[in-house]
């Protein structure tokens, strides 16, 4: 069965989805393709909105991420990352919300852009941006701390869609030395972190970032 996986390499949500494939041990043609710069005809007639990631596996074409890992769960074999109680399913499905609606902005798109990824392709930094960044990413670290400290999901023992959602956008946070203080402030958060970034399928997606000739990077996550 081919799989493909069209997407952009540094952006969390294609890493999110790689993940997915490296927990489930699946082999895949992974295509890189910007969707930020200019129109690409080719990623238009995968998904008309122009988005990555999109997994193509055997003719059938999926986008958007959280749509991608409930397939990959069901269609594949592999230890269940979905909790099959109420109370595990609730939070997982509660972390995911938090991190996409919340999360995502401030911590990787405010903070770590600008912090890290910036002054990589010499733009400069907007000290603003960082701080209010900062500002909306502290409750929701605070909420995900409850959750980490409660143990259903978060747990460092069992994966599940949570963790992964959550990784990628915890490995650029804490890349900012003001995202790493505030990261080592939730104890049982930094204990999840501590567990997940040593997975082999963490380690495997996640690559330093740097100048590749791109356009605009701070855009690109």
């Amino acid at each position: 069965m081919a799989v493909r996986l069209t997407g952009l390499g540094v952006s969390v949500y294609t890493r999110i989805a790689r993940l997915m494939l490296a927990e489930r041990r699946i082999e895949y043609e992974f295509i890189e393709i910007d969707p930020f710069v200019g129109t690409s005809s080719a990623l238009v007639d995968l998904n008309p909105l122009h988005t990555v990631p999109v997994l193509d596996h055997d003719g059938f074409i999926l986008h958007e991420t959280s749509a991608i890992l409930r397939y990959l769960e069901t269609a594949f074999n592999g230890v269940p990352m979905v909790p099959g109680a109420p109370k595990p399913l609730a939070r997982m499905a509660q972390v995911i919300s938090v991190i996409d609606s919340r999360g995502y902005w401030p911590m990787v798109r405010q903070v770590f852009a600008q912090r890290v990824y910036a002054p990589l392709y010499g733009e400069p930094v907007d000290e603003a941006v960082i701080a209010e960044g900062l500002r909306r990413a502290v409750p929701v670290l605070q909420a995900l701390e409850r959750i980490a400290g409660e143990r259903l999901v978060l747990n460092g023992d069992r994966v599940t869609l949570a963790d992964l959602h959550l990784g990628p956008m915890v490995g650029y946070f804490q890349q900012a030395p003001e995202g790493q203080e505030i990261l080592a402030g939730n104890k049982a958060l930094s204990r999840w972190w501590g567990w997940f970034r040593e997975r082999p399928a963490f380690q495997a997606v996640d690559r330093p970032v740097g100048p590749g000739g791109l356009a605009s990077p701070p855009k690109r996550l």
